[in-house]
């Protein structure tokens, strides 16, 4: 089933489990994304960034999760991620996309939530679900750096919440966008009290420096959905490398490209039983 992020993490929250959220860079490694959930027995959030959307089309990637979604049988989320622009946030819901994220963390606090309330109120109004952000991740994702993260407050994050009807929150504890050579020391006090002050769903962004041992102690406190990208993009890249310096020129593409998207499935499928503590 095709369906809104406050549907999917709320089912998340009540067995107490994340969802896997992948971030595709084209439209090649969507069915094997939504394959490997499917074969893991797993909901799945499918991300694009405000660029992949506009090179794709939006509606390309709607129609591709909507079929895959119903003919799989598989419960499938269409999300844009870290999106600045409320005119690329319309235009995705206006296509089909069944939640969308609005990064507001790098604007002062109360324009953030002035932005993010904008961003609620039309979503809301066509069932689409909002993901928004307190504190920054730090790193580098689509081009876009962001030198130093900054924690998460507490006490703002409250506020926002008391505020903003959000479906998720994304928090500062540590992680960074790009990193998969090392791995990411996360602030588990700041974690533990965040669960324990807020009921919405918590997400990580940043989540392929994550270290996989921490997957178990990360859904016991509350984090429904972890977003996992760059892992994906090595994965994808290094296998094409592989197949493509060998290739002969009239090989056809599928030849080369096939490979890259098995072992996207390979990651996805290998989280997804991380995120449901199998």
């Amino acid at each position: 089933m095709y369906k809104n992020l406050e549907s999917m993490l709320g089912e998340a929250e009540k067995l107490n489990y994340t969802v896997g959220a992948f971030n595709a860079h084209n439209l090649e490694m969507v069915p094997d994304m939504i394959r490997a959930a499917k074969d893991a027995g797993s909901p799945v959030i499918i991300q694009t960034s405000e660029s992949t959307a506009k090179y794709v089309g939006m509606k390309n990637f709607v129609a591709v999760c909507k079929m895959m979604a119903e003919e799989l049988l598989v419960d499938v989320d269409l999300h844009l991620d870290h999106a600045k622009s409320f005119d690329n946030i319309k235009e995705a819901i206006d296509a089909g996309y069944s939640s969308v994220m609005f990064d507001g963390s790098a604007l002062p606090f109360r324009e953030n939530m002035e932005r993010s309330l904008r961003v609620t109120d039309y979503a809301h109004k066509h069932g689409v679900a909002v993901e928004c952000e307190i504190g920054t991740i730090g790193g580098t994702e689509e081009g876009i750096t962001v030198a130093e993260g900054v924690y998460t407050d507490p006490k703002q994050a409250l506020e926002f919440l008391s505020n903003v009807p959000v479906d998720a929150l994304a928090v500062g504890v540590g992680t960074h966008h790009g990193q998969f050579e090392s791995k990411t020391k996360l602030n588990w006090n700041l974690i533990e009290e965040l669960h324990s002050n807020i009921s919405t769903p918590l997400v990580i962004h940043g989540g392929t420096g994550v270290n996989e041992n921490d997957y178990h102690r990360l859904t016991e406190n509350g984090i429904r959905k972890f977003n996992v990208g760059t892992e994906l993009l090595v994965a994808w890249t290094r296998t094409a490398k592989k197949y493509f310096d060998k290739t002969e020129v009239n090989n056809s593409l599928r030849n080369n490209i096939m490979p890259c998207n098995k072992a996207v499935y390979d990651v996805v499928k290998h989280k997804i039983g991380l995120f449901l503590n199998k």
